[in-house]
């Protein structure tokens, strides 16, 4: 069994509402981005999308959790990664939020989303540097679908 991390910024969070997916171990308290990153609430649904466009918006803080296989699975289907408009995983690096103390950073997979796929006039809230339970609030499941 493989084990691999995640940083999660945004519904996949402890106590946020796709948090029932992410069934990982959590390690430490707190991580941020070691690069910046446009995190914003997009569309309707008001859905968080980190942007891939390292050095543009914010140091974003998250979660990282360690995931095994069918875990990294279940996220990879809730974030729709084989899908045209789904989010892709990619590497990123983070680092322990610790204010004014720089920890290590690691490697951990981010769901982001390609900024050819951001139109502007959809974007709700942000730039953001953390998504909060406030925003969750305005967040609107996807449809299931038959």
């Amino acid at each position: 069994m493989r084990l691999h991390r995640v940083f999660v910024f945004g519904t996949l969070k402890e106590g946020f509402p796709n948090f029932g997916t992410n069934k990982g171990r959590r390690l430490g308290d707190e991580f941020v981005t070691c690069q910046a990153y446009p995190l914003f609430l997009v569309g309707e649904r008001h859905s968080p999308w980190l942007v891939d466009q390292p050095g543009d918006g914010l140091h974003v803080e998250g979660q990282v959790f360690e995931v095994d296989d069918s875990i990294l699975a279940a996220m990879d289907q809730l974030e729709r990664v084989q899908e045209d408009d789904g989010y892709l995983r990619a590497a990123i690096e983070v680092e322990p939020l610790k204010r004014g103390v720089a920890g290590p950073a690691i490697e951990a997979f981010a769901y982001l989303k390609k900024s050819t796929q951001l139109r502007p006039f959809e974007i709700r809230v942000g730039p953001l540097a953390v998504y909060t339970l406030a925003h969750a609030a305005l967040y609107r499941s996807r449809p299931a679908t038959s």
